[in-house]
C-alpha cells in the first residue's frame, strides 16, 4: 500500500562499460548530447538499464543512518542529514512564522491551557519549516511528538537539523532509501518509553505501518488526522473493511483544507516548482492538466493566466462541465499527447500517465505529478534498457529514447511543488491550524463522541481557522442583527453554512 516508495531505488554502485555503450549510442543521435559525458548506474531489478540514480542535492555520502550525531544538549534521540545545518534551519522556520499568522495565534491563544498535555503524537509529514512551526505548536500546546518525512525527497535537512537542536525527535532527510523510508517511520512509531496516542498522517504510511506490525499498540491510539486524498482512500478502505478500531479525522476534506491549500497554493507553487526546475516560459505553451478538482483547477488557471492554452482531462462529469464554462477544452489524454510541451498529473489516481503516453511525447516535453501519490506517472516503465536516465539537476531527469528524443521528469514522479519549489507559508498556516485543531478535538473529545470510523472537521472549527487569518487582510466579518439571525435560522457566532454546503 505503500504510495510513496513504489518507485525501486537505484544502487549507486551498480554499473560497467556495457552501459556506458548504451549511453553513447543513445547520445549520439542528438547533438543536444554529444558534448555530455554521463555516468551510469541502475537498479537491481534493471543490471542492464542506463539509469543515474534518484535526485538528491546533498553531496554528503556518508548514509545518515551511519553517522553518529547528538546535539548541543547530548542527545541523539534523531536521525537528520547532518545536525550542523541546524542554524540556517533555525532562520527558515523563523521566516516561515512570519508568514503563518493563524497558527502562531493559536499557539498563543492555547498555550497556557496546554489542550494537548500527555498527548504522544506520531508525525508522518513533508518535513520544512512551515511544517516546523506546526511540529513546534503541538509542542507548545503540551504535546510529546515524534517525527518521521512521507516524502522522501521533499525534506528540506536544515529544517530536520533545526528541529533535532530542538530536542524534537526527528527522523527524515532528503534522498531517503525505501528502506530507510519505513525505518524512520517505525523509530517514532517503536520508541522506548514512550507509546503514542495519536497520529497525524500524510499518506497514510503511519497508519499503516502501525496497522500492520504494532496492531495492538494502534488500538491504543485515541485518534488519527489525515490530510491527503491518498491517505484518507486508505481511511475509508479500512471503515468499511471493519479493520479501522480508531475514530479518525479527515482533514483533507475540510474546507479550509480543500479550497485553501489544495486550490490557493497549488495555484502558486505548480508555477514556482516549474520555473526553478526547468526554467521555462510558460507563453504560448501547450499544457495538459491530468484532473480537474481543486488541485487541478489552481495549476489550470495558474498556467492560462501565464499564457499557456490548457487542456483538461476528466472522468467525472461534473468536474468536466466546470473545466468547460472556465474556458478548457476537455479531451482525452491520447488526444492531445503529440503536442503539448508539458503534462500535470493532479487526480490522486494511478497509471494517469503510461510508457504508451510518453512513447508518443515530442522531444523535450516536461513531465510532472501535482498529485499526492506517486503512482500517477508509470515511472518504473521508464526504468529499462533501451533508455537512457541523466539527472541534469536536483529531482530534474532526462529521460532519453534510442532516436534521440528525450522528456525531462521532475521529482521522478512525486509532488513536484514540494521536491522543486517552496510552497506559501500562509497557505500551510490555513492547513496546520486546521491539523492541529482536530488532534485536540479528538484528543479532548469524551468517550463515545466518536467511534471506529472517518469523521469530517466540524464546520465551526473551519470557521475559527478562517477567523484566525483575517486580520492580515484588516478584513471585518459583518455581524447578524438578531432579526437577522432568527430569519436565517442561525446563531449569531456561527456556524453560517450547513455542512453540504459547497463554498
Amino acid at each position: 500500500m505503500n504510495n510513496l516508495t513504489d518507485t525501486p531505488v537505484p544502487d549507486p554502485g551498480s554499473g560497467g562499460d556495457k552501459k556506458e555503450s548504451k549511453q553513447s549510442s543513445a547520445l549520439k543521435k542528438t547533438s543536444r548530447y554529444r558534448s555530455r559525458s554521463l555516468s551510469a548506474s541502475s537498479t537491481d531489478s534493471f543490471s542492464s538499464a542506463s539509469y543515474t540514480g534518484s535526485s538528491s542535492d546533498d553531496g554528503d555520502d556518508v548514509p545518515p543512518r551511519e553517522k553518529v550525531q547528538k546535539n548541543s544538549k547530548g542527545n541523539a534521540d534523531f536521525c537528520v542529514r547532518n545536525i550542523n545545518q541546524q542554524g540556517f534551519g533555525r532562520r527558515e522556520i523563523e521566516i516561515a512564522e512570519q508568514e503563518m499568522p493563524g497558527i502562531m495565534a493559536l499557539r498563543k491563544r492555547a498555550a497556557d491551557d496546554k489542550p494537548l498535555k500527555d498527548a504522544k503524537i506520531v508525525g508522518c509529514t513533508h518535513i520544512n519549516a512551515q511544517t516546523a512551526v506546526l511540529i513546534e505548536t503541538l509542542v507548545e500546546l503540551g504535546a510529546s511528538v515524534r517525527w518521521a518525512a512521507c516524502n522522501i525527497y521533499s525534506t528540506q535537512n536544515e529544517v530536520a537539523a533545526a528541529l533535532a537542536e530542538s530536542d524534537i525527535p526527528i527522523f527524515a532527510w532528503r534522498g531517503e532509501t525505501e528502506e530507510d523510508f519505513w525505518w524512520c517511520i517505525d523509530r517514532c512509531v517503536n520508541a522506548e518509553n514512550w507509546q503514542p496516542n495519536m497520529i497525524l498522517d500524510d499518506g497514510g504510511d503511519a497508519t499503516h505501518l502501525m496497522l500492520k506490525k504494532y496492531p495492538t499498540m494502534f488500538k491504543l491510539v485515541k485518534g488519527i488526522v489525515e490530510e491527503s486524498v491518498t491517505g484518507v482512500h486508505r481511511l475509508y478502505q479500512l471503515s468499511k473493511a471493519g479493520k479501522l478500531t480508531v475514530p479518525a479525522m479527515n482533514v483533507n476534506d475540510s474546507v479550509t483544507k480543500t479550497k485553501f491549500d489544495n486550490l490557493y497554493s497549488c495555484k502558486e507553487s505548480i508555477l514556482d516548482s516549474l520555473k526553478r526546475s526547468t526554467d521555462v516560459m510558460f507563453g504560448g505553451k501547450q499544457v495538459v492538466v491530468c484532473g480537474y478538482g481543486d488541485v487541478g483547477k489552481g495549476c489550470a488557471q495558474a498556467l492560462k493566466g501565464q499564457g499557456c492554452i490548457v487542456y483538461i482531462t476528466e472522468i467525472d462529469p461534473i468536474c468536466a462541465l466546470q473545466a468547460s464554462m472556465d474556458g478548457f477544452r476537455v479531451v482525452k489524454l491520447n488526444e492531445v499527447i503529440r503536442n503539448v510541451d508539458i503534462v500535470v498529473t493532479a487526480t490522486g489516481n494511478k497509471n494517469v500517465v503510461v510508457r504508451e503516453h510518453m512513447d508518443k511525447m515530442k522531444s523535450g516535453c516536461i513531465v510532472c505529478n501535482m498529485g499526492h501519490s506517486n503512482t500517477e506517472i508509470d515511472v518504473n516503465s521508464l526504468r529499462t534498457p533501451d533508455l537512457t536516465w541523466e539527472k541534469v539537476r536536483s529531482q530534474v531527469d532526462h529521460i532519453i529514447w534510442p532516436e534521440g528524443k528525450y522528456i525531462i521528469l521532475l521529482a521522478e514522479g512525486r509532488l513536484v511543488n514540494l521536491s522543486c519549489s517552496s510552497i506559501p507559508s500562509f497557505a500551510v498556516s490555513i492547513t496546520s491550524a486546521t491539523q492541529a485543531l482536530a488532534l485536540i478535538e479528538l484528543f479532548n473529545a469524551p468517550p463515545g463522541r466518536y467511534k471506529s470510523d472517518v469523521y469530517l472537521l466540524p464546520k465551526k472549527m473551519d470557521e475559527y481557522v478562517a477567523s484566525l487569518h483575517l486580520p492580515t487582510f484588516d478584513a471585518h466579518l459583518t455581524e447578524l442583527t438578531d432579526e437577522q439571525a432568527k430569519y436565517m435560522g442561525l446563531n449569531k457566532a456561527g456556524p453560517f453554512k450547513p455542512n453540504y454546503y459547497r463554498y
